[in-house]
């Protein structure tokens, strides 16, 4: 286990983020400022690259920009999600109604205009990884085993 710049515990059960924008100051300064929300970040600046990562190694969260060299986010967008379905946020320059509405119509969790707070980034992060997670599976009322029935909100047994 290792720890963040807060003196937080970070383990495998911390959310993992892949920040894919090519805008390399950007990028630096967000991975800083997630990793401070309590997110391990890994960053890469180009499309392809991008989806190499999530085939070889899915992140929890993908956060896309829109505007990168050569394959478009919403190339790379259109791309994940015939081999995925992980919670993606696309983070733009490009923030008209018909730009959200593609990265919205074509898969995208959410759609963040730059620019931004980042505090409404890592919120945003926060509320898509909630919403994706599955829920946990219900606690049984009952048990049986044979004959034998065991209820286990009064913790009782029965034959």
């Amino acid at each position: 286990m290792a720890g963040n710049s807060r003196g937080e515990t970070v383990t495998e059960t911390t959310p993992r983020l892949l920040l894919v924008d090519d805008d390399a100051g950007l990028a630096a300064m967000l991975r800083e400022f997630l990793e401070l929300q309590g997110f391990r970040v890994d960053v890469l600046h180009d499309a392809e690259a991008g989806l190499a990562r999530v085939d070889a190694d899915p992140p929890d969260l993908l956060v896309l920009d829109v505007m990168l060299p050569g394959m478009s986010g919403f190339e790379a967008l259109r791309v994940l999600r015939q081999r995925h379905d992980l919670p993606v946020i696309m983070l733009t320059a490009r923030g008209g109604e018909s730009d959200r509405l593609v990265g919205l119509m074509g898969g995208a969790d959410d759609y963040l205009p730059k620019p931004f707070n980042p505090l409404e980034l890592a919120a945003r992060v926060r509320n898509v990884l909630k919403r994706s997670r599955p829920a946990a599976p219900a606690e049984p009322e009952a048990l049986a085993a044979g004959p034998l029935r065991l209820d286990l909100r009064r913790r009782e047994v029965a034959a």
